[in-house]
Parts: C-alpha cells; structure tokens; sequence
C-alpha cells in the first residue's frame, strides 16, 4: 500500500529535457489523469504539449523514487486555492498529503521535485532574453544594483529569478511581491562545476547551471535536496549527488 510507505528524509530533485524524459519506457503518457490529458490537447504547439507532458510524468516518477513504489501508484492531482478548483494549480498526492510536489517546464527542459517537507522547484534556459522592465519589478533594490555591477548581468538575474520562483512555489513570497523578497545577501556566482547550496531562513536553497542542456535549475525546500537527472532517476539514491551534505555556501 502507498499509504504505509514512508517518503525518504530528504526531497528529490530532478532536471532533464523533455526527450530524456519521453524517451524513458517508464514515462508512459496513459499515466496521466483525464484532467491532464484534457489539458495537454489544449495546446497549439506540439512542443509545448510534449513539455506539458513530460513534467507531468517526471513529478510522478520523482514521487514513485522517494516513496518506493510505481509510477502507476502515485495519485498525482492538482488544486488551486484561488478557485478552490482541481485540474490545475498546485501540484499534490490525493492520497500523501505528507508528501510534496512541484514541477516546472520551459522551452525543452523540465524539472520536477517530491519531498516530505514544502519543496519547489524552477527551470529557465540559459538563453532567454533579458527584460529589464521585468528585474526593475520582481527584483529588490540591493538585488538590482548586484545584477547591474555583475560581469554577467543576464546571468546574475536568471539566477535570481529561478531563486525567486522557487520561494514562490513553497509558499515564501507571490508574484506581486518578488520585489519585496530580498536575495541579496546571498552569492550570485555559481562555486564551480556543482550546484550551489544555500540557506534562507528555513528554506534549503540549491541551484544548478547544467550547460550541457542549456538550463539552470533553482530549488527551495524545507528539507535537504538531493540532485539528479534523467539518468541517476532510478538509481540508487546513495548515487545520486547528496548536495545537502555539503556546507551551506559552499
């Protein structure tokens, strides 16, 4: 039974492209429900249906791997407290209200995350445009003087945003008051290769620049995060890149 399965300690979050993801045998897309289907026939462009899609399957497969079971087995449903409506909205187990879930898709990438404690998660491509109308709304004043003195002020922003978004996602800050979360007093500049890990008030904060899908990852959540990618999803967790284990900062 679902229900007598414990999720793990930590939150599991999961980047890779929309094909990585499709291509998988256990991606199938008869997993999703009826409102999700009905959702993805709504789309005009098939790439955006395929995004739709595969996030919607990577958040299952996220939930199955932390709670140990089969992708068939998760519940996946949404609702919004706007509208007090299912279909849409926040992303839950009707069955797990101990586990959370979120999930983002941009343009061909695709993140998705399930932990025992408020998680989210946001991916951006590397290669959006810059809208500088857009950092003078959602950014604080300490945070729009960082980007404008950056080496790479595209770069500094995006990680900012993805940082943001994340914090929406868990319940810290709405979209009307980005601007009044300020970020500032954390580092911009990626510490290498690696994610970067940090702490905010109660949240664990990582993000990722992952070049070779051209994506950068941000990820909030009350709980410690382990990374992986389409490749590492199945795997032992053991395997996966426990980022929670390294010094905040770092």
């Amino acid at each position: 039974m679902v229900n007598d399965v414990r999720p793990a300690a930590g939150s599991l979050a999961v980047l890779a492209t929309t094909e990585e993801i499709l291509d998988r045998p256990e991606a199938d897309e008869a997993l999703l429900n009826p409102a999700e289907r009905e959702r993805a026939g709504r789309f005009r462009r098939d790439r955006d249906r395929r995004d739709f899609v595969a996030a919607h399957l990577l958040v299952r497969l996220c939930a199955a791997r932390l709670l140990s079971v089969e992708p068939a087995d998760v519940a996946f449903a949404q609702h919004c407290p706007g509208c007090d409506r299912g279909g849409h909205g926040r992303p839950l187990l009707g069955d797990r209200p101990d586990v959370h879930l979120s999930l983002s898709h941009s343009a061909g990438v695709i993140a998705a995350a399930a932990g025992p404690a408020p998680i989210g998660v946001d991916v951006e491509r590397l290669d959006q445009a810059r809208d500088g109308l857009i950092e003078e709304r959602v950014l604080a004043p300490a945070e729009l003087g960082l980007v404008r003195s950056h080496a790479d002020p595209k770069a500094a922003f995006l990680r900012l945003w993805v940082r943001k978004e994340a914090l929406i996602k868990v319940g810290r800050a709405e979209l009307d008051t980005m601007g009044d979360l300020d970020l500032s007093a954390l580092p911009l500049d990626p510490p290498g290769a690696g994610p970067a890990v940090h702490r905010f008030e109660d949240f664990h904060l990582m993000d990722f620049t992952d070049q070779g899908r051209r994506a950068l990852l941000g990820v909030a959540s009350g709980s410690p995060v382990l990374l992986g990618t389409a490749a590492t999803l199945l795997a032992d967790l053991s395997r996966i890149e426990a980022v929670a284990s390294r010094r905040p900062g770092a």
